[in-house]
């Protein structure tokens, strides 16, 4: 990760995004009693969007959902690239949101929470860890980090989520009329996981009993596709996977398991 001036640590973002592509993962914060919980009862609400690419629009969206949790929550939108910066400061609105220099080194602040979304995707895989334990190490006491990866318009996502002690869960989330099958999504797979997706390694497995219960809840097409989702989920966590959440959620076209139940079997590459 490079330092550049003013010791903004990491490397710009190719920038693209568009409204409502962070959506899936915006609704998934509000609506998660652990996660949720995190920021009403900080001290500090501060939420810091980071790497929220050429235009503002996904910060000033993340700012106005996150407050039916807070009236008093603060989003802080950090950009290495000064020229984004400059084009988004006309769409904050002190003290509940602004924007700034800064990257992995979270500008010297001490948010409860991080959101990076397709910030690591350029990174070799060996610094995604790296990247985590900077992130990690500059959170408030109980803060977490939610790192992933989404497509241009918000319809496949995965991320995971992390606390100082590491990452808890990796989540799924689609709009399920648009996959052909369920493993369609590894492609948005975290740079901790992308690499991952082959014979042997724990997030193959899941995508493969995926895409098995998914052709066995062929019946509930008529249905809709997120009855389809959901009946996918309920089959695999009759099959032993440890999934977290529950039918409301899984209507959603999501699904979160314990870290552990995809976490790499073997070591990154070395440098």
């Amino acid at each position: 990760m490079a330092a550049g001036r003013a010791r903004a640590l990491g490397l710009a973002t190719r920038g693209t995004t568009n409204p409502n592509r962070l959506r899936r993962i915006d609704r998934w914060l509000v609506g998660t009693p652990w996660v949720a919980d995190v920021v009403r009862g900080a001290a500090d609400p501060l939420v810091v969007d980071l790497g929220y690419g050429s235009s503002p629009v996904t910060t000033v969206e993340l700012a106005e959902r996150l407050r039916v949790l807070r009236a008093d929550v603060r989003v802080l939108g950090l950009e290495i690239d000064p020229e984004r910066v400059a084009a988004a400061r006309p769409a904050a609105a002190p003290p509940r949101l602004e924007f700034g220099r800064g990257g992995f080194e979270l500008a010297g602040r001490r948010p409860v929470l991080v959101r990076a979304f397709n910030v690591l995707r350029q990174y070799p895989e060996e610094q995604a860890a790296p990247a985590w334990r900077t992130l990690l190490d500059r959170l408030a006491p109980g803060g977490l980090l939610v790192e992933g990866t989404c497509d241009e318009i918000g319809r496949r996502c995965c991320w995971v989520t992390l606390d100082v002690g590491g990452p808890r869960t990796f989540t799924m989330a689609c709009r399920p009329s648009t996959i052909d099958t369920p493993s369609d999504l590894a492609e948005r797979l975290p740079k901790s996981l992308i690499h991952r997706n082959v014979a042997g390694e724990r997030v193959y497995a899941l995508l493969a009993e995926l895409d098995v219960c998914w052709a066995k809840a062929a019946p509930f097409a008529p249905f809709g596709p997120r009855a389809r989702w959901a009946e996918t989920v309920r089959l695999l966590a009759d099959q032993g996977w440890p999934v977290l959440d529950r039918w409301r959620r899984w209507r959603l076209g999501e699904v979160t398991l314990p870290w552990s139940a995809v976490a790499p079997a073997r070591p990154a590459p070395s440098p």
